[in-house]
């Protein structure tokens, strides 16, 4: 039995020992905002928060967040369903194409703007290393995290 806390509910299921936390995510929690793309955590598409960092979810088993805090891109609007200011930014700057990279970016770009260095486009670009982007060329990405940026002060 594996029990967290998921986009502010605590959760509570069976999970066999092997399941990865985006498996449990996507097919037991039918989050399926987190995307798998890889499987191998390099291309950043299943990054969620744990305890408030961004993780790869792919990159590690369920039973490692129990007792944990788990946000997915579908807990980081508000309840009223206001988008987190960092989502704003990419609809606004239309830092997304097809939207397959979308949600680990989010994810990844609330962090970096919680916890890191993004005072310059070349640090948004370093810090967001490891989330591939397969469309946008990535400058609407990084016109939307500094966007973000400056609506999550």
């Amino acid at each position: 039995m594996l029990t967290l806390k998921v986009n502010g509910r605590e959760v509570s299921r069976d999970v066999e020992p092997s399941t990865l936390l985006v498996q449990f995510i996507r097919e037991t929690l039918q989050l399926t905002g987190t995307h798998v793309g890889c499987d191998t955590a390099q291309c950043g598409a299943c990054t969620v928060h744990l305890d408030g960092r961004a993780v790869k979810s792919c990159n590690m088993l369920a039973v490692q967040a129990a007792g944990h805090e788990l946000t997915t891109i579908e807990g980081l609007a508000a309840e009223d369903g206001t988008l987190h200011p960092m989502q704003t930014a990419f609809n606004d700057c239309h830092g997304l194409q097809c939207g397959f990279c979308t949600p680990g970016m989010v994810m990844s770009a609330v962090d970096l703007v919680k916890h890191h260095d993004c005072t310059s486009d070349q640090a948004i670009r370093e810090g967001l290393d490891g989330n591939f982007c397969r469309c946008t060329g990535y400058q609407n990405i990084v016109k939307a995290v500094r966007q973000g940026a400056e609506a999550m002060k």
